[in-house]
């Protein structure tokens, strides 16, 4: 090798890089087409539903053996599957994308585009969710472990829509300021070990903490629904529970008690705690014009 070329690096990007490079790919993601990106939307909905799949079993019954903060912690952990495959399979998460207002606030997409992206993944996180719950749901998995499966998932569902607006729109704004971390951490990684060991503990800590997260509730909450309006006589003689026992799940609730203010909750803690507040310090006008022209992100997608 000459003198003249470098030797590749796998030094992770520096805060300032990291801005650039979550900027430009802002750009990309609003550019990407209707119906590849609701492909991918719905990719995304299907992998958060996995990984709250694996939290749900690997979380049922471990509350009689382990600490309930080693419980919440263990569940948080498994239901990482999700943001990775998300992230390194590819796929277009909503609650990661609220990160693109660091690209419409520097200009480089305009309000039109954002909302066009934030809408079609969401619409495409709820189908790949909730048919990854009904298919769960077809499969009996609830009915592993005398019931115990489907008794937990039915727990986990009850609270979520149990929850009163005001605390569930600030456990849906602390869940996604960690999301949109994690996600801001990955800008930095340059191999797919950093992006993993970047997701695991924002991720595992909102989930230990009880945050709410919108998109993983498209799965978390229907499954209750369809367990409680589908699981056969002998499920609940077997728990020896009612379906009245779950009396907060149902879909005026999963629809207005929950999703509604977690959304709302989600924007606020990704698009302004996180992505805002990073445009703010290193792509702000004030910052950017003292930076050589070599280092400015390319122009794209601007108001027409």
């Amino acid at each position: 090798m000459s003198q003249n070329q470098s030797l590749p690096t796998l030094d992770a990007f520096i805060p300032p890089e990291m801005a650039k490079k979550a900027e430009n790919v802002g750009v990309a993601k609003v550019g990407l087409g209707p119906f590849r990106m609701f492909a991918l939307a719905v990719l995304a909905g299907a992998f958060i539903a996995l990984g709250a799949v694996f939290m749900t079993i690997v979380t049922t019954g471990a509350s009689g053996m382990l600490s309930y903060g080693v419980t919440r912690l263990l569940g948080g952990f498994v239901f990482c599957l999700g943001l990775i495959l998300v992230v390194v399979a590819g796929a277009e998460l909503f609650t990661g994308n609220n990160l693109i207002v660091m690209a419409w606030a520097s200009g480089k997409v305009s309000t039109g585009h954002l909302l066009r992206n934030w809408v079609i993944v969401y619409l495409g996180n709820f189908a790949g969710a909730i048919v990854t719950a009904y298919g769960v749901f077809l499969s009996g998995q609830y009915l592993f472990s005398q019931g115990a499966v489907g008794l937990n998932a039915l727990t986990i569902a009850n609270a979520k829509t149990s929850l009163d607006f005001i605390p569930a729109l600030f456990l849906g704004i602390f869940c996604n300021a960690l999301v949109c971390l994690a996600v801001w951490l990955c800008m930095s990684a340059r191999t797919t070990v950093d992006k993993i060991m970047a997701i695991i503990f924002p991720i595992s800590a909102f989930v230990a903490a009880g945050f709410e997260h919108s998109i993983a509730n498209m799965y978390f909450i229907p499954i209750g629904l369809f367990i409680k309006g589908g699981a056969p006589e002998a499920f609940w003689t077997t728990i020896e529970k009612t379906p009245a026992d779950f009396g907060a799940i149902t879909w005026s609730n999963f629809f207005v008690a929950n999703l509604l203010p977690v959304t709302l909750g989600n924007i606020i803690g990704g698009a302004l705690m996180v992505g805002l507040v990073y445009w703010f310090i290193y792509l702000r006008p004030s910052w950017t014009s003292r930076t050589s022209d070599a280092d400015k992100p390319e122009p794209s997608l601007k108001k027409a």
